[in-house]
């Protein structure tokens, strides 16, 4: 009798197993099933429309179930898979759209404003049409040879239009007698990113009124986005955006707003990045006559149809989700702030975020990483060798590249540009390899500007008072940005309302940067009353810039 039970249930145990195998192979047929019995529905609906729509598509070869199961098993994702599961059925669609009509007339709105729009056009007669007049912003530069340009236009760069996927791959409707008679695109002609990258030289990334930048600016903001993908690397999310016209740019999204401040608590290895720091700190380096910051526009994304809709990267594309507001939201993957406690949400799904161009590709032009001598320590609790020793500028100015040359003098200039932001996070720096050491400092990555309005971070400034050096073209541009006529502040304010999300900053911001502006103008001035005009100014706007002789060495007490 016992063994007659016993084979009575392993045949119900087995009957059980079969059972549930059959139903997961249903479960997993069924979407396919659907797919085909709708394979000849023509319609489609507009993820910004309805975004709670965009969880029932699928990344090509996966169900909807694998993906709920994929967020349930990442870590600190709980939040993102009930909200998938959460997501209203057919017969709350009706109440959803209910609470989208107001946006209906916003939709009928273009994103991006035309570019013939005036008001965020400074008008003639501005301050900053004055500035750029003055003759401190009109030096020409040395006659560039070859070996001063990064790129010979003649014989290294060529565009072919035929290898191209998209016929109008120069704008929108580009002229069909752009093209010259060899069937390649004369320079004139060439997108304005490849002419940016064109234009770059020993001294600088763009000439000073080069209308190649407000052109590659407004394509920043306009061009359709093909393809989007996370970049590698970094503490914070970052994607990398293509666009139509096969110009790239290094997208940073909103993470902030305007008002809010770094908490006083964190570290600044750990603040977030701001879009609108990027933003603000490509115009504060014109405004200021470096040129070294690659062009940045702020731009308002589509998630579903810019973002999530034209990724090919399936990491990127499992981390989007619907919050419980209805608002489309992604997280990505990175060493920071990459949970969904720290979800990048849209309005339902649009975001604000910074297009950072792209400099040339490493394989074309090698760019050379450098530590920065005045890095900080990245810990908690030590200190960095500067810190700790009032003389560590004398063995810096010991060490190649700063015991000669410009070098030196240009992370003068970092500094300056740096505390008039607030940016504590300069732990490297680049410079293109072709122009060796006689070539300007690129001022990558700064995101981390202007978090803190209520606080000037003198420790930034430690490389200006340990050395006492500057070169006397920043000098007079800081003193001439200091008088009211070239307020820095309403030239700031100014030059960011050409951007698409002005405002960029908030009053009390301008206000601190004419605050930091006096702090480094006492700081010169005790420098050169403790060791002469003559050795803290360096002269370059006599000839060639460079140091005078006897300057270049260390410096005597």
């Amino acid at each position: 009798m016992k063994m007659i039970l016993l084979r009575k249930f392993r045949v119900l145990i087995l009957m059980v197993f079969l059972v549930a195998c059959s139903m997961h192979i249903m479960i997993d047929l069924l979407p396919k099933l659907e797919r085909s019995g709708n394979s000849g529905c023509s319609c489609s609906h507009t993820p910004s429309e309805e975004p709670q729509n965009w969880a029932k598509q699928s990344w090509p070869n996966k169900h909807t179930l694998r993906i709920l199961q994929d967020f349930s098993n990442e870590p600190s994702s709980n939040v993102s898979s009930h909200s998938l599961e959460r997501l209203p059925g057919a017969g709350d669609k009706k109440q959803s759209l209910r609470r989208m009509e107001p946006l209906g007339a916003d939709r009928k709105r273009p994103l991006i404003q035309d570019a013939g729009v005036t008001k965020n056009v400074a008008p003639r007669g501005s301050r900053l049409s004055a500035l750029y007049d003055h003759p401190l912003y009109k030096r020409a530069l040395p006659t560039l040879t070859d070996e001063d340009t990064l790129f010979n236009v003649n014989t290294d760069i060529r565009f072919d239009p035929k290898v191209a996927d998209e016929t109008e791959w120069n704008g929108e409707g580009a002229a069909v007698n752009e093209f010259s008679p060899t069937g390649e695109l004369t320079a004139d002609s060439y997108p304005n990113w490849l002419r940016f990258h064109i234009g770059i030289n020993r001294y600088e990334l763009y000439s000073r009124h080069n209308p190649v930048i407000d052109a590659l600016l407004k394509d920043l903001v306009t061009q359709r986005i093909t393809s989007v993908a996370m970049k590698s690397g970094g503490t914070q999310l970052k994607l990398i955006m293509t666009f139509q016209n096969y110009g790239q740019a290094l997208f940073k999204p909103m993470k902030q707003t305007r008002e809010q401040e770094t908490p006083p608590d964190f570290f600044y290895f750990s603040d977030f990045e701001r879009h609108n720091a990027e933003i603000a700190a490509f115009h504060l380096d014109k405004i200021l006559d470096f040129r070294r910051v690659p062009p940045v526009a702020g731009r308002l994304v589509n998630m579903t149809k810019e973002i999530r809709d034209v990724t090919r990267d399936k990491k990127l594309w499992k981390t989007f989700f619907i919050s419980p507001a209805n608002n489309v939201c992604f997280y990505g993957e990175c060493s920071y702030y990459c949970s969904t406690e720290h979800a990048l949400c849209g309005k339902p799904d649009q975001i604000e975020g910074s297009l950072a161009a792209f400099l040339p590709d490493l394989a074309l032009a090698k760019r050379k990483t450098w530590r920065n001598p005045w890095r900080r320590s990245y810990h908690k609790r030590k200190k960095a060798e500067w810190e700790v020793d009032p003389d560590y500028c004398e063995e810096v100015k010991q060490t190649p590249p700063y015991d000669g040359g410009t070098r030196l003098l240009d992370i003068m200039d970092m500094t300056i540009f740096d505390f008039l932001m607030g940016n504590m996070d300069r732990h490297h720096y680049e410079t293109f390899e072709k122009f060796g050491n006689e070539t300007f400092i690129i001022h990558l990555d700064n995101g981390r500007g202007f978090g803190k309005h209520s606080h000037d971070e003198l420790s930034i400034l430690v490389p200006l008072t340990q050395c006492c050096r500057v070169r006397k073209s920043t000098h007079l541009r800081v003193q001439l940005l200091a008088k009211e006529e070239y307020k820095l502040s309403s030239l700031m304010a100014e030059s960011l309302l050409r951007d698409r999300l002005s405002p960029i900053l908030i009053q009390p911001h301008l206000d601190a940067m004419d605050r930091r502006l006096r702090q480094v103008l006492r700081v010169l001035a005790e420098c050169i009353e403790k060791e002469g005009y003559s050795y803290v100014v360096e002269d370059d706007l006599q000839g060639e810039p460079g140091p005078e002789p006897g300057h270049s060495g260390p410096r005597r007490r």
